[in-house]
């Protein structure tokens, strides 16, 4: 029983991260058709930015904060200076995210090196015990940071008409412009959003796991699985998927075999864009909420 609640909250957490991410790739889908492959990479600057800070002499909450805004700025960045200029054209948007990605980690080796670098806990290291498992206090701020965002967004996306135009752009943005809706500026905050929720998965996981210059494209990754299992587009899906893909991996690797781990994401990718391509939930229509 123990080691059943072990791998539960290691899944729980490692989950809650997975979508996070995918929940940055909905925020930029949903308003430009474009998977923004160069998602995680938004997780690990943020992280290894936070911990530079650090050393320099700024507080945690301040040097996060700060990280956090860049990140999303930078996203704004990509999206002006990248993206726009092809236009609507998602394979072209796609292919340059892929670029973007790139020249982001190859930017953060030259700025970090390739040593991995932590967090210190936001709450001190004294394990809370629950059910006989050593529980850090680092859980909590991950799962408790995540269901909170999951829920803001949810609601900004489903109950606010700024949240409803994003799909009104996604679906033709010259409509939407003709109606009064700034589409240049649906897009900027897309990107923006789906920065700044990476840079806060990347913060608030980087105590417990070490991030260094290539952790970003496994949780791009694992964030684009979880996506494709709740269904592409949809914020409950991708929290879903997340969610369920870290049970899986936790699960499989403590009664199977660590080996299996980083499997587990390849095959249920591969099993639902055959069996069922639209995911567990299909795509979320927004406009009609």
């Amino acid at each position: 029983m123990t080691e059943f609640l072990q791998y539960l909250v290691s899944g729980l957490v490692v989950g809650c991260i997975y979508g996070l991410i995918a929940i940055g790739f909905t925020a930029v889908y949903n308003v430009t058709n474009i998977v923004n492959f160069a998602q995680g990479e938004s997780a690990m600057l943020a992280a290894l930015g936070t911990s530079t800070l650090l050393a320099a002499g700024v507080p945690l909450l301040a040097a996060a904060a700060c990280c956090v805004l860049l990140v999303g700025l930078l996203g704004m960045a990509i999206e002006r200076y990248a993206l726009r200029p092809v236009g609507g054209d998602a394979l072209r948007g796609i292919i340059l995210t892929i670029g973007v990605s790139v020249v982001l980690q190859g930017s953060a080796v030259v700025a970090w090196g390739t040593d991995a670098h932590a967090l210190p806990a936001f709450s001190g290291s004294a394990s809370v015990h629950l059910g006989g498992v050593a529980v850090p206090p680092q859980v909590f701020w991950v799962l408790g940071t995540s269901v909170v965002l999951m829920a803001l967004l949810y609601l900004f996306l489903t109950r606010t008409y700024l949240g409803r135009t994003f799909r009104a752009c996604a679906m033709n943005p010259q409509a939407a412009s003709l109606m009064g809706i700034p589409s240049g500026a649906m897009r900027a905050l897309g990107f923006f959003l789906s920065g700044t929720v990476g840079a806060i998965a990347g913060i608030i996981i980087a105590p417990i796991a070490l991030m260094q210059y290539d952790s970003g494209a496994a949780l791009g990754i694992k964030g684009f699985v979880a996506c494709i299992i709740g269904g592409f587009g949809n914020p409950v899906g991708a929290a879903v998927g997340g969610i369920f893909l870290g049970l899986l991996e936790a699960f499989s690797a403590g009664y199977l075999s660590s080996g299996f781990k980083n499997a587990i994401a390849f095959v249920l990718l591969l099993l639902f864009l055959v069996a069922r391509p639209g995911g567990l939930f299909g795509e979320f229509d927004m406009v009609k909420r």
